[in-house]
């Protein structure tokens, strides 16, 4: 069988796959959720004729102030007593938008409420995006060197493992510290400062938050009377860009483990170094001289000088 016949039958079966995969899911979420969206709409009914049969307000109004209502808490506006004491539009708060916006999570507890601000976020994020990628790209590329060649190469010289159980190690090690570092301990933390938040709805946020799915349902710092809520919102943000750094870190070590262990080249997937030659290519034609020392700049260094998961560095 031919190498491209066998790509398109794996990616055929990825396709299948990935639609039986989202038909599963959307099985499971209505079963568990129907019920009780069920359950809460019948709740929400009884209120309201309750409401009506003790008071002199006629169902019409009462429509006509609920959807206005619930308009405005789309937009971050609640008409709840000191929900109002502080602004969704303040300079921490804006900040926080700033930063959901750039980063792809986009909570969608506030948003823009005017034309101009709704433009802006285009222009903004448009530039924010592929910047804040650029910075997460090369923080991440200098962590390497620190947090996985150097550890890998430490067990390999000092236990005297081999490169395949040596990676091994090391992902799982690293995918503990960021589970306990990003997941558990601020779950812990954010259970403690939000008083409605269970440890479940906790960790919820931060997996949530950290894969940049951002369903909006728990958005930090929004409670009535929150204390020193514009550091609050300053933390969250840190917590936000490095928790994100380290979950493209995982990533990274993932792929490159899974080079090594041969999974890329069997479901004929692209190596995690393979984007370096795209930029060997001279963007400006040079002339004879240029492209002699291009040549020789390209040269291949010798296997062993060479920074990866199999030769790392003794």
């Amino acid at each position: 069988m031919s190498s491209g016949y066998k790509s398109w039958i794996l990616l055929t079966g990825f396709i299948l796959f990935y639609v039986a995969y989202l038909l599963l899911g959307a099985l499971v979420f209505s079963t568990i959720e129907r019920p009780v969206e069920d359950k809460l709409k019948r709740d929400i009914q009884v209120l309201k004729e309750e409401f009506l049969n003790q008071s002199c307000v006629n169902a019409t109004s009462l429509e006509n102030f609920l959807e206005r209502v619930l308009q405005a808490n789309k937009y971050g506006v609640s008409i709840l007593p000191n929900s109002s004491a502080s602004s969704n539009w303040d300079l921490a708060s804006s900040l926080f938008f700033a930063n959901t916006l750039v980063t792809t999570v986009g909570y969608g507890h506030t948003t823009p409420l005017s034309d101009t601000g709704k433009a802006f976020s285009i222009f903004y994020a448009l530039l924010g995006v592929p910047f804040t990628m650029l910075v997460l790209t090369a923080c991440v590329q200098r962590l390497m060197h620190l947090v996985t060649y150097g550890p890998i190469g430490m067990c390999r010289q000092r236990i005297g493992l081999d490169p395949l159980a040596a990676t091994a190690i090391h992902f799982a090690i690293l995918l503990l510290l960021v589970v306990l570092g990003f997941f558990v301990v601020p779950a812990v933390v954010f259970s403690h400062i939000e008083d409605t938040w269970s440890f479940l709805d906790a960790i919820y946020f931060c997996f949530i938050t950290l894969c940049t799915i951002g369903l909006g349902d728990y958005v930090p710092g929004e409670k009535p009377g929150q204390k020193f809520r514009s550091l609050y919102k300053i933390s969250v943000m840190v917590y936000l860009f490095v928790g994100l750094m380290m979950m493209y870190l995982v990533l990274r070590a993932f792929h490159r483990m899974a080079d090594l262990h041969g999974l890329t080249s069997f479901f004929q997937l692209p190596h995690c170094d393979e984007d370096i030659e795209e930029d060997k290519e001279p963007i400006i034609e040079a002339g004879p001289e240029d492209q002699h020392e291009a040549e020789a700049s390209a040269k291949p260094l010798d296997p062993a000088s060479q920074t990866s998961y199999n030769t790392i560095n003794r």
